[in-house]
């Protein structure tokens, strides 16, 4: 097994600047809209993320089978993306991707006129996706407490549809920002929309040509804030985010103000420093679910509690993440508990273990970069690093940028 030490007996300078990546969410979205259009479209800055690569592989594939590995994005746009385009391919992906839902996408499809078959487990991939040849219904009620991805991949393809689509959005909405990200992508394109209450409805147009830059990676960029909360009293500057960001994860700026920081934009560098105040927190993470695990690291570190709702879509990850965190937070003496239904405390430890503590990454990137911050207050043992591949292939190279000491264990 791949493992690596972190530490911090090298010094961490007072100040490190960060080149970030650029984010996978705004690259796999527009590559997709991309695709789509009969218009030249320039994409600048796309990611370097592993899912980002299969994404603009399997879209110049000629192969009947695609696989997606482990990119659940990737596999929900493209099964939208073939039920529109494909010619009888497969689908595929990684052993867990085969255990990752994709039903109510499939469901949706097949309403609008895809022929799509399960070829191992009904609700589950690999499928085969035969496109629509006549839409059946230009409009859909879906569940807006499930995957954004899925409304996202439904979304995209609208405008090309004969008859075009309006999305019901039933009950709650989760991870918002992630549809608004995709609706705001499609403007840049042309596309128009309305979204009154929760409806949004598209008509029958056409992607138009343009020119785009992709943002770097509000996710990418959480670590960073955790790792100057973290610290004793380092500085980092990331480059390539937007104030005005697409990204649901800025939010990361807001939740960290109470976790020991200030931040602040200047020109096109964004700043972060550490402030030593850190106030108990009730944090709902219902449209940015991906930034969980980076803060109960946070709050494990700087021994905060803290109350958490919004994490229902953890479960069905790269791996379910709850169960992953409580087992990893227990290492440093941390409990997170589900306290009543949906709401779920984070009670620090006391005391932090002296280390060397080994964290598994259950073949999930973010757990890697979630845990190696705390690598400043306790040694660490990370379990097959290479699994940040996924999102941002250049982390570790980053953190010894940044001052930590990482070798091979």
């Amino acid at each position: 097994m791949n493992k690596i030490s972190i530490n911090t007996s090298a010094a961490i300078p007072a100040a490190s600047t960060i080149n970030l990546s650029a984010s996978k969410s705004e690259s796999n979205r527009a590559l997709i809209i991309q695709a789509l259009s009969d218009e030249k479209i320039n994409l600048n800055n796309l990611s370097d993320a592993r899912d980002t690569q299969t994404m603009m592989r399997l879209l110049a594939s000629k192969d009947k089978t695609w696989d997606v590995l482990d990119a659940g994005t990737t596999m929900r746009f493209l099964t939208a993306y073939l039920a529109l385009t494909g010619k009888d391919q497969t689908i595929t992906g990684s052993e867990r991707m085969q255990q990752r839902p994709i039903k109510l996408l499939v469901d949706a499809l097949r309403e609008l006129g895809a022929s799509i078959d399960y070829l191992k487990n009904d609700g589950y991939p690999p499928l085969k996706v035969s496109k629509i040849t006549q839409q059946k219904t230009d409009s859909l009620k879906i569940q807006g407490n499930i995957s954004s991805q899925y409304i996202s991949a439904l979304l995209m393809i609208a405008p090309m549809l004969p008859n075009g689509l309006t999305i019901e959005l039933v009950g709650d909405v989760f991870s918002r920002p992630y549809i608004e990200m995709t609706l705001g992508l499609m403007q840049q394109f042309g596309v128009k929309n309305e979204w009154k209450e929760n409806t949004i409805a598209i008509a029958p147009q056409k992607y138009t040509a343009n020119s785009y830059t992709i943002e770097s990676d509000w996710s990418g960029a959480s670590y960073w804030l955790s790792m100057v909360s973290l610290s004793k009293s380092s500085k980092v500057k990331l480059t390539g985010l937007r104030e005005n960001s697409y990204q649901g994860d800025i939010r990361i700026r807001e939740i960290m103000h109470g976790l020991g920081l200030t931040t602040r934009f200047s020109g096109e560098e964004f700043l972060i420093e550490k402030k030593n105040s850190v106030s108990p927190m009730v944090i709902d993470f219902k449209t940015c679910p991906d930034l969980a695990q980076t803060v109960m690291v946070v709050a494990t570190g700087l021994k905060s509690p803290i109350s958490m709702t919004g994490l229902e879509s953890l479960r069905i990850k790269e791996t379910d993440r709850l169960a992953a965190m409580q087992t990893e937070l227990a290492k440093f003496g941390a409990t997170l508990v589900e306290e009543t239904p949906g709401f779920w405390e984070l009670e620090p430890p006391t005391e932090l273990p002296e280390g060397p503590v080994t964290i598994s990454t259950y073949e999930d990137h973010r757990m890697a970069m979630a845990f190696a911050p705390l690598a400043q207050k306790v040694p660490l043992i990370i379990e097959e690093p290479e699994v940040v591949n996924k999102s941002y292939p250049g982390f570790w190279e980053d953190c010894k940028k940044y001052g930590l000491d990482i070798k091979e264990a």
